[in-house]
């Protein structure tokens, strides 16, 4: 089993990949693999909905790394996203290449596989960056994990991060819950119960 963690932070020793070492070292410790992807400072194109990757395993841009990540999570058993909070919202660039990712991989790489969300902010903005993070889960069939409060971690720099004990605790048992819930599917498979096939085709717009 493996966990992919992607910083979505441009610093790639910063305050959330701290707060993603945190809940990846729980995961190690409960027998997950993992392996934390750096976002970078390379600009990042938004998506475009041109629809080029409805036929292809990819988006038809090629910049930004983001066919890589789509390839390495068709491998992958589970997914959390870090974010810094920038302007009360997740990183731009981070939400430019979800849109990418999840636009040209959602049925290839990310459905039924469990996922969650953290974030790190000075001060505030926590909550409104989590409920956009996981919205992407959600629309691909993603078990949301959950913890004991809300994944996050406050500081400035990740000295301070250090000092957020509940913060952490709070990741820690994040990991716990994933390298359950990640065990669980594994024993499903195992006795014959498989993710369900969804439905698709229709779709209702609502101006006429």
């Amino acid at each position: 089993m493996k966990v992919l963690l992607l910083n979505g932070s441009p610093n790639p020793a910063g305050c959330t990949y701290t707060a993603l070492s945190e809940a990846a070292q729980t995961l190690n410790e409960n027998g997950v693999e993992t392996e934390i992807v750096q976002l970078g400072k390379e600009p990042i194109r938004g998506c475009t909905a041109c629809g080029g990757c409805a036929n292809k395993n990819g988006c038809v841009f090629q910049d930004g790394m983001v066919n890589d990540f789509i390839k390495k999570m068709a491998q992958a058993d589970g997914l959390i996203v870090g974010s810094p909070v920038y302007y009360a919202s997740a990183n731009g660039a981070l939400e430019c290449f979800l849109d990418r990712a999840f636009y040209a991989g959602g049925k290839l790489a990310f459905a039924h596989k469990p996922a969650a969300a953290v974030v790190s902010a000075r001060r505030a903005g926590t909550t409104a960056t989590l409920d956009e993070l996981l919205k992407y889960f959600t629309i691909s069939q993603m078990p949301v994990v959950s913890s004991t409060y809300w994944p996050m971690v406050h500081g400035n720099t990740p000295e301070e991060v250090r000092q957020d004990l509940e913060g952490l605790q709070t990741l820690r048992n994040l990991g716990r819950n994933m390298a359950w819930l990640l065990k669980c599917i594994e024993a499903g498979k195992a006795a014959g119960v498989f993710p369900p096939e969804a439905e698709r085709g229709a779709g209702t717009n609502f101006i006429r």
